[in-house]
């Protein structure tokens, strides 16, 4: 049950933050995730939002409590379908169907730019979700289509970067020699519909996997002396680059260079387990503190330096039931009464926790109740829950590469 706001915004801060400008000129994303019991209602998020600058939400749903709450805001919305759609999506009838329910009645006072039909689907190695993958988001382009709303949202999906094979360096990015088939009629789809290539990157991944190899400075954008790709001669002074600039790789060798590369989630926990290194506030704060300053300085990679930077952070809030290990549940800008989670440097606001009966914000979906993601991807990516480096992908090791010696490698069984 809903309950009354016992704090509300008042009327003079909500028309300050409304009409606050921070300093950053690009656009900045954010997921909002709702896997919690506690968040504000979504009236009470446009002003948190509006305070750090983003302009632009990720939602892993369609919830339409939040999108009637960022009518005429501006604010740009990708909504998503969840894995398990993604077989009853492939009906071009029932792709119809959750369009007119879920996007058709929110435009165009609510900015609705993009559906993202699954998420990390490729990575779950399940022939099946597979097989629907493309299929689905075709039926739901076919859709926007015959609405004539095609012009105005577009379809995609968002991938890990464990799709990757090769990673290190940047210059030789590849596909999965067992994915590239499929990758390529997904990447010709966005091609001829005019859809972004989403992924998820987490340098915090690999830090965590090797801290005392991996530089802290080269993942949180500190000043530090970076790497130079020795093919391209190209300078990495952080992590995230370079994995952006794999991902363009990986594109070019497929025969695709202009694709619109956007990085749909990125971020750092502010707090962990004990065997989960680098999880502290402060990390948090640098991490995505610089993150946003070189959004706003509209810094492209080495590889696309003209290129903006198309990036959602994550995550909006700390989100108390997501399963799996603490970090899981910190890795969000504010705690659920609004305050920062640590200081972001724009004005605090204090926003009361009142939607105790979100659970995921699955309201709008097809079924009546939404299973809660499998622990292994609960905030969008593959987690790594164990502290040994030998459960360390191929493509994060490649990028412990420029910190650990080849004998490393050899010993933890992994062939370069």
């Amino acid at each position: 049950m809903m309950e009354s706001n016992p704090n509300p915004i008042s009327s003079s801060l909500l028309l300050f933050l409304l009409f606050f400008t921070p300093t950053m000129v690009a656009p900045l994303g954010i997921n909002y995730g709702q896997i919690a019991n506690n968040l504000p209602l979504p009236e009470n998020v446009v002003p948190l939002v509006k305070s750090i600058g983003a302009t632009r939400i990720k939602l892993y749903d369609a919830d339409p409590h939040v999108l009637k709450a960022f009518a005429n805001t501006g604010v740009e919305f990708i909504v998503s379908l969840g894995n398990e759609y993604l077989a009853k999506m492939k009906d071009p009838s029932k792709a119809q169907s959750w369009v007119k329910n879920n996007v058709q009645p929110y435009l165009p006072a609510t900015k609705i730019t993009c559906i993202a039909v699954g998420n990390e689907v490729l990575t779950f190695n399940d022939t099946i979700l597979t097989d629907n993958l493309l299929p689905a988001m075709q039926s739901v382009h076919t859709a926007l289509v015959n609405l004539k709303l095609d012009k105005q949202v577009t379809v995609t999906t968002a991938h890990s970067l464990a799709i990757l094979q090769t990673s290190y360096p940047p210059s030789a990015g590849a596909f999965r020699r067992d994915l590239v088939n499929c990758v390529t009629r997904i990447v010709d789809f966005h091609c001829k519909t005019g859809s972004p290539f989403l992924i998820n990157a987490y340098p915090y991944f690999a830090y965590k996997g090797n801290p005392k190899q991996v530089s802290l400075d080269f993942v949180l954008f500190q000043p530090n002396s970076g790497i130079v790709d020795p093919q391209s001669n190209l300078h990495y002074d952080n992590m995230l680059f370079a994995q952006i600039d794999a991902v363009h790789s990986a594109l070019a060798s497929i025969g695709y260079k202009n694709v619109c590369v956007q990085i749909s989630e990125t971020g750092w926990p502010s707090k962990g387990d004990a065997n989960e290194a680098g999880a502290t506030p402060e990390n948090a704060r640098k991490y995505n503190c610089n993150l946003m300053k070189l959004i706003g300085q509209k810094k492209g990679t080495p590889m696309r330096p003209n290129s903006d930077l198309n990036i959602y952070v994550f995550a909006l809030f700390n989100e108390n039931l997501k399963p799996g290990p603490s970090s899981e549940r910190n890795y969000g800008l504010f705690k659920p009464d609004g305050s920062q989670a640590y200081p972001l440097g724009v004005p605090a606001i204090n926003a009361a926790s009142t939607n105790s009966s979100s659970s995921g914000g699955s309201g709008s979906t097809p079924s009546a109740s939404v299973p809660l993601p499998p622990a292994s991807s609960s905030s969008g990516y593959l987690a790594i829950t164990s502290d040994s480096v030998t459960s360390l992908s191929t493509v994060q090791l490649l990028y412990l590469a420029p910190f650990i010696s080849l004998a490393h490698f050899v010993s933890f069984g992994y062939h370069l």
